[in-house]
């Protein structure tokens, strides 16, 4: 199924989205990656998603990726004798670890790390930045804070800790057997929560071996401050916009979002871009002006995907949310100004022969009359680096390996193509050539750019690139081979 916009969208299964018909209806509609939140669900019910993803795909002949959420530590306060209190500016509350029921001076926190890394003058946040608190005194067992900005504190309400780096991994032991049970079923892509460090990633990859690719959430300051080693650990990113504004002022995402996308861009890594992006579609068949113009951002920063989460998993127009998304890719792409800020903000550095290889092809294919360029990969790695160029020209992502032409169904303008295994170039050439004209890429008169490594089947070999005639009689003629 070949979609007119580059940009991908992720959609989130939920309540809203689970029969077969709505999920194939959310496809149909425009998504091309499903999102299984880990978060909700027991394992049978998304082992049941999953296999409702693989006939659509199936029926389809589309290549769909399956991004499966973990969890991540969830750090909340415990209960109160009366269910919730209210917090007062300026009063003292404080967070212990005494299992006894809550009140208006104390409530449970049932997490010794915290207590360890806080200091004084450190704030924790509760339900969402709703509630601030600032450390006046603190030990092993206790924090007495000063309520700073006061409200509604209520049973097991999330806890934030945005000053300091928390001594805990970001796989609980939840996440350690979910991690198992989906690579097991056969998920594409690991999104990691809770991501603080490198380390974090490379634990989840030892975990994953190589059976999914790995997209770090970048959901806290300390993700933010070591990004580039986070980005070199990971095999992409998520930038999630809603935990970033409640752990950093509201007015840094925006920037922030846009410095991490162009990282992303420079190395040749999907990044999606997440987080109350329709909000008001859970409960509204229309957006808001806001909302539109906040995905468009997204998609003239040149991230790879764009994300609906509550809006396609438990709102009451999920359709309309995914149509909504592609409607605006769509028209975004076809503006003029969208094409001159992605090639201003290309990436000018060629580093290795893949490199100089794919932006040839990406010259060729702007300068004369080009249709397609064809990248024929069995590790997805010269079609990732043809998508960090951004051309104007579709990219065919041909290979032999089903789990590639998923994983690349993530990226950027990749158009997955699942062809046979080859092992000379011309069985390359003809492969992208009638990959080329049955997907309506081009006719019998058209020319397309085919790029690949020689010899076949060694990932990051990309050298070689011949422009070819879509006619397959002028290929075997011409071909010496």
């Amino acid at each position: 199924m070949r979609r007119q916009r580059n940009v991908k969208i992720v959609a989130t299964l939920g309540p809203a989205s689970e029969t077969m018909e709505m999920i194939g209806a959310l496809h149909d509609a425009g998504a091309d990656v499903f999102r299984l939140n880990m978060s909700h669900g027991s394992h049978e019910e998304i082992a049941e998603k999953h296999r409702i993803i693989r006939e659509i795909e199936a029926e389809t002949g589309s290549s769909i990726a399956i991004l499966a959420d973990l969890q991540g530590p969830k750090l909340r306060v415990g209960v109160f004798a009366n269910g919730s209190e209210e917090l007062e500016e300026g009063a003292r509350f404080r967070l212990d670890l005494d299992e006894a029921e809550g009140n208006l001076e104390r409530v449970c926190l049932p997490h010794p790390e915290i207590f360890e890394a806080l200091e004084p003058g450190s704030h924790l946040l509760v339900n969402d930045g709703k509630i601030r608190l600032k450390v006046i005194d603190c030990g092993g067992d206790y924090a007495d804070c000063e309520v700073i900005t006061g409200g509604t504190i209520s049973n097991r309400k999330g806890v934030n800790v945005p000053d300091v780096v928390l001594p805990l991994a970001a796989l609980s032991d939840k996440d350690r057997a979910d991690l198992e049970f989906v690579c097991e079923l056969g998920v594409d892509w690991l999104a990691l929560s809770f991501v603080q460090r490198p380390e974090d990633v490379e634990e989840a990859r030892s975990l994953a071996k190589g059976r999914a690719a790995l997209l770090s959430k970048i959901e806290k300051p300390s993700a933010v401050e070591r990004f580039d080693d986070i980005l070199d650990a990971s095999d992409g990113i998520m930038v999630a916009r809603g935990d970033l504004g409640v752990e950093l002022p509201v007015q840094n995402v925006p920037p922030i979002q846009k410095r991490l996308v162009r990282r992303c861009r420079a190395v040749g890594k999907p990044v999606i871009v997440a987080t109350q992006m329709l909000e008001s579609m859970i409960e509204s068949p229309m957006p808001t002006r806001a909302e539109v113009s906040d995905v468009a951002t997204a998609i003239y920063e040149g991230a790879d995907a764009v994300m609906l989460s509550a809006e396609s998993a438990a709102g009451d127009y999920p359709v309309q949310a995914v149509t909504t998304m592609d409607r605006v890719a769509s028209e975004v792409e076809q503006d003029p100004t969208y094409t001159q800020i992605i090639e201003a903000s290309r990436t000018a550095g060629r580093a290795t022969v893949a490199d100089a290889i794919v932006a040839a092809a990406r010259e060729i294919a702007e300068t004369t009359d080009i249709k397609a360029i064809c990248c024929f990969s069995q590790s997805g790695t010269t079609a990732l680096l043809t998508a960090r160029e951004r051309p104007r020209v579709p990219i065919i992502a041909l290979t032999s390996n089903v789990r590639t032409a998923r994983r690349l169904a993530l990226s950027w303008g990749c158009n997955c193509v699942v062809t046979g295994e080859v092992d000379r170039f011309k069985s390359a050439v003809v492969s992208a050539v009638r990959a080329a004209l049955s997907e309506g890429f081009a006719t019998a008169q058209d020319l397309v750019v085919v790029t690949a490594g020689v010899p076949f089947n060694v990932p990051g070999s990309t050298n070689i690139l011949r422009v070819a005639p879509c006619d397959e009689k002028l290929i075997f003629a011409s071909d010496p081979e």
